[in-house]
């Protein structure tokens, strides 16, 4: 199942031509806390997956487990059960990398892979370092880290979630959709980088 072709059809911003695809956006109100209802609720909860990285082709299950001493695991492995990566996520914020498979095991695609699951599990969302913006359509709820920000887009309602952006000063590194929520577990997740060959695609298995 194709299930990245969701990004083509979520990602409609235009950046092309545009010395930043950010200069539109101007100061607006409003409240933290209404994003926090996007927050997934994983217990037990189960992906059909598909990875594309760098020209190779990744497919198997990957599962969001919540731990009794509150931490999370996310377990990725093949539909054969070969493991491709076992990371945790600890209750005290600790990132732990448990098992990843040889060809995956670079600091630079572990620093990824946690950044992406950082931002949909919305681990940095600090209501004392908020910037709202709006471009007169939806709501950007930015969290500026180091040199980038994660921005948080809702429609202006703050009732849909449009997409994350994980952003540099004038682009977008990373667009992720989280689609069709169903008691707080999204149906669907899409992850593209857009500055090297990295997409993720998540489709709910139910059980």
């Amino acid at each position: 199942m194709r299930f990245l072709l969701l990004s083509s059809l979520a990602f409609v911003i235009c950046i092309a031509g545009c010395s930043s695809a950010y200069k539109s956006l101007s100061p607006a109100t409003g409240d933290v806390a209404c994003i926090r209802k996007f927050k997934p609720e994983f217990n037990s909860t189960l992906y059909n997956t598909q990875v594309n990285v760098v020209g190779k082709h990744l497919s198997g299950l990957l599962l969001f487990k919540l731990m009794p001493d509150s931490s999370l695991r996310i377990v990725f492995s093949s539909e054969m059960g070969v493991k491709f990566f076992d990371f945790e996520f600890g209750s005290d914020g600790v990132f732990k990398v448990h098992q990843i498979m040889k060809q995956l095991d670079k600091k630079s695609v572990i620093k990824t892979l946690k950044s992406d699951f950082e931002l949909i599990l919305m681990r940095n969302i600090a209501a004392d370092r908020v910037v709202i913006k709006t471009d007169s359509y939806n709501t950007w709820y930015g969290f500026p880290a180091n040199k980038e920000t994660h921005y948080y887009i809702t429609n202006q309602a703050c009732d849909s979630l449009v997409r994350i952006e994980n952003a540099m000063k004038r682009k977008p590194k990373v667009q992720i959709v989280m689609l069709d929520y169903n008691n707080g577990i999204p149906d669907t997740i899409g992850i593209t980088h857009r500055n090297f060959n990295f997409d993720i695609g998540l489709k709910y298995i139910k059980r």
